[in-house]
């Protein structure tokens, strides 16, 4: 396997100082961003087993588009909020070919979509209290019916809120005036990220907050996934090219692509992305 980056998630170089994360919770960095060695049941084993109580984290999950915004542009809040999430989970497949391909790394693959799935079918109770930021009323409705959730607040703030202080600031009062083991914020990228940080700024919030686009929207049903076997290939991408091209088109050529740029310019000169030396094989040997 390449010689990568690693080591235990949680210092003071990002991680969140208020909550360390368990012992053997490991991180390789991986294109500038350190990621944890979870798959989605593990990870959501591991966000699931923080006591009700413990002091607020949050979560992040980069797929390509994060790749690219975290290493093209000058969004400084975004890494900020990146830097200080306690955990970071692998969520694309492009990304995680990549990295197999030029790197040898063999990362686990953790979507934002099946963790919170998992989260909901295995470890979140009915009398769980969860706060959902974002998404339609026809959200809680369709946790509390397929779920049995019987705790859900539910705050859906304006479009152009992250723009505004007060509405960000309406945002994360909801947040700390509703204790949950576990916050969805389902306002996109990068508005959740900025929000999960504004959150952790405050102080006070307990639980986990995760910054999962719009998962719950798969996981009941409003929004339809592509097939198992689609996902499997790594093709759910051009899935969702092909059921929405007009609203797809920027995501996968605009705000996606250019992370295969990014890995070819990282295999170059892997360093300048805080990674170590690449065998020449591109890790081969290590994977066969």
């Amino acid at each position: 396997m390449a010689d990568a980056s690693r080591g235990q998630a949680g210092g003071q170089d990002g991680g969140n100082e208020a909550f360390p994360p368990p012992a053997g919770f490991e991180e390789v960095t991986y294109l500038g961003v350190r990621v944890a060695r979870l798959d989605a049941a593990s990870a959501a084993a591991c966000i699931a087993a923080r006591p009700a109580d413990a002091p607020y984290v949050y979560v992040v999950t980069p797929n390509a588009a994060h790749f690219t915004l975290l290493n093209l542009s000058d969004d400084a809040r975004f890494r900020d909020a990146y830097d200080h999430a306690w955990m970071r989970l692998l969520d694309g497949q492009v990304p995680r070919a990549l990295a197999r391909l030029l790197f040898g790394l063999d990362l686990p693959h953790a979507a934002g979509s099946d963790v919170a799935l998992l989260l909901l079918e295995r470890h979140i109770g009915p009398d769980d209290p969860v706060t959902l930021i974002g998404g339609s009323p026809e959200v809680p409705r369709r946790l509390a019916e397929r779920f049995g959730l019987r705790h859900i607040a539910h705050h859906n703030p304006p479009m152009g809120f992250i723009n505004r202080p007060d509405e960000v600031a309406a945002c994360v009062d909801f947040v700390l005036a509703n204790p949950a083991r576990f916050v969805f914020f389902g306002v996109g990228t990068p508005q959740g990220e900025y929000l999960a940080r504004e959150v952790a700024l405050r102080g006070g919030a307990t639980g986990c907050g995760l910054c999962v686009g719009g998962a719950l929207n798969f996981a009941t049903g409003i929004t339809q996934r592509a097939p198992a076997f689609v996902r499997k290939a790594g093709l759910e991408w051009a899935h969702r090219l092909v059921r929405n091209p007009t609203g797809h088109a920027r995501r996968v050529f605009v705000d996606s692509l250019p992370v295969v740029w990014i890995a070819l310019k990282a295999r170059l000169n892997p360093a300048a992305y805080g990674m170590g030396r690449v065998p020449a094989d591109g890790g081969a040997k290590d994977r066969a």
